[in-house]
């Protein structure tokens, strides 16, 4: 708050939804970005690096911001079950579940009617979603179920949120606010595992949203081909899911070389001019 961040509380669905933000002073002259944090994470990671980790987030946006974007922090709920109504702690709603989804309805709120009543006069109308790992997941799922309202988006670390799903039963290792492990549904192996995610056909891919939708905005992948916590192989089926949607691909902006490891999953440096210069190239 101190160096200007906005506390907004939203509430949709009769739960109190909490968002930060900060703006340009003026007129938004690239559009308005919609940030989604990582599992486990929260909105304040990309506005303060009280650990190193998050340092390349806050950077990310301190550097929107001087670009003339308004950046938006939405933060996730801890009230994420699997299907079996266990609680899978602080992420997403990134996997289609057979109940309603938790962040699809909030999401749509900030799209349409949150950051629309915040922009000034003369702003610039685009609005652009990129997120990290669970929140690059959920970016796909709003971009693709909101690809009217969504100009561009970028998932980081990544991969198919309709063919994947979470097994939230408590295990030794978990994080002490993530619960449980990810599986592709097609190879029922953990999104971890080298080639977890490829095959052939995907037969157990769930419904997709917004497929009545004309707009099919433009997007870009990044990672890192070393990540080990999602294997490269399931943002290749990302990739290859979304043309096959008719969702147009800038090439992915991808590194390579070195140690596999948890460290590449996560945010970095290298990512934050080139994914701001994709949002401006799709500027309307």
């Amino acid at each position: 708050m101190a160096v200007g961040w906005q506390r907004l509380v939203v509430e949709v669905a009769g739960v109190q939804r909490v968002l930060l933000w900060k703006a340009p002073i003026g007129p938004w002259s690239r559009g308005a970005v919609l940030v989604l944090h990582g599992g486990g994470g929260q909105h304040a990671n990309f506005c303060v690096a009280n650990v190193a980790l998050t340092a390349p987030q806050v950077r990310f946006t301190e550097l929107a911001l001087a670009q003339g974007f308004a950046v938006f922090l939405p933060d996730s709920s801890d009230r994420v079950t699997d299907n079996q109504g266990r609680l899978c702690g602080k992420v997403w709603d990134d996997e289609v579940r057979d109940r309603d989804n938790l962040d699809l309805p909030f999401i749509e709120r900030l799209l349409a009617t949150t950051v629309p009543g915040l922009r000034p006069s003369a702003s610039r109308s685009d609005l652009f979603l990129t997120g990290l790992s669970s929140g690059g997941y959920m970016t796909v799922r709003a971009a693709t179920r909101m690809a009217d309202r969504v100009t561009a988006f970028a998932p980081v670390s990544s991969g198919d949120p309709y063919g994947w799903y979470r097994d939230c039963t408590p295990r030794v290792r978990d994080r002490s606010n993530v619960f449980g492990v990810a599986f592709d549904s097609e190879s029922r192996r953990q999104i971890s595992a080298i080639g977890a995610c490829s095959a052939s056909a995907y037969p157990n891919e769930k419904p997709w949203d917004g497929v009545q939708l004309a707009a099919r905005p433009a997007w870009r992948a990044f990672h890192d081909a070393r990540d080990g916590i999602v294997d490269e192989s399931c943002v290749n089926k990302l990739r290859a899911q979304l043309a096959g949607h008719g969702y147009p691909e800038v090439a992915p902006l991808r590194f390579e070389g070195g140690a596999r490891s948890a460290d590449r999953h996560y945010w970095q440096d290298a990512y934050n001019q080139p994914l701001l210069d994709f949002f401006v190239s799709r500027l309307r």
